[in-house]
């Protein structure tokens, strides 16, 4: 079974070259190195294989990202080229989906929290807009739930597809606190409400 291709031949060399050039570009002097010095292919393998894994898991949460925005596993693995259960297998695994248990050191003391769950790409934005207006703030979150606790004030929380460090500098000079390490392609920010301060657009 083969996937009918959603991108451009000229896309996918772009993606393809960008790979290329973020495995080469990223350790110090790596490209050069290799004109001279046999350990640079060391080097190089260690930074394929950290490129591999990067790629390995933004394909994970890209998949996730589909069925969280309503599509079946039939479409995820036509995509792929698989069978719909060779695509649930794969990228399923045991308790995708479901929401954490109890937050570690929960005592008495400990601030509520609660999960917001059945959320997709496109209404997890409205439910964390509501959930930060009654005084809950993202803590955690995954494919199809977000944990929110409660605080004494309302928070608005923003989503944005992987910022630039510049951008991301911005945004936190701007008192935007960024939630876990994201979830491909989103990254996820939060910050006190104050009446002065509009969210970015």
């Amino acid at each position: 079974m083969s996937g009918e291709p959603l991108l451009h031949p000229v896309e996918m060399d772009r993606i393809r070259e960008g790979i290329a050039a973020s495995v080469l570009g990223a350790p110090e002097g790596l490209a050069d190195s290799l004109e001279h010095d046999a350990h640079g292919y060391l080097r190089l393998v260690d930074a394929s294989r950290v490129g591999a894994e990067e790629a390995s898991r933004l394909l994970r949460e890209a998949v996730q990202g589909a069925r969280a925005a309503g599509h079946s596993w039939d479409t995820v693995g036509r995509v792929l080229g698989v069978s719909r259960q060779a695509a649930q297998q794969r990228f399923a695994g045991k308790g995708v989906g479901a929401p954490p248990s109890a937050p570690p050191g929960g005592g008495s003391n400990s601030p509520k929290r609660r999960t917001l769950s059945g959320l997709t790409a496109f209404n997890e934005m409205a439910a964390l807009e509501e959930a930060g207006r009654d005084g809950w703030h993202m803590v955690g979150y995954g494919p199809f739930f977000h944990e929110v606790e409660a605080s004494g004030h309302p928070w608005e929380h923003y989503r944005v597809t992987l910022p630039s460090p510049a951008r991301h500098r911005r945004l936190e000079s701007e008192g935007w606190i960024p939630v876990g390490a994201g979830w491909f392609p989103w990254r996820y920010y939060k910050r006190p409400v104050d009446p002065g301060i509009k969210a970015p657009t």
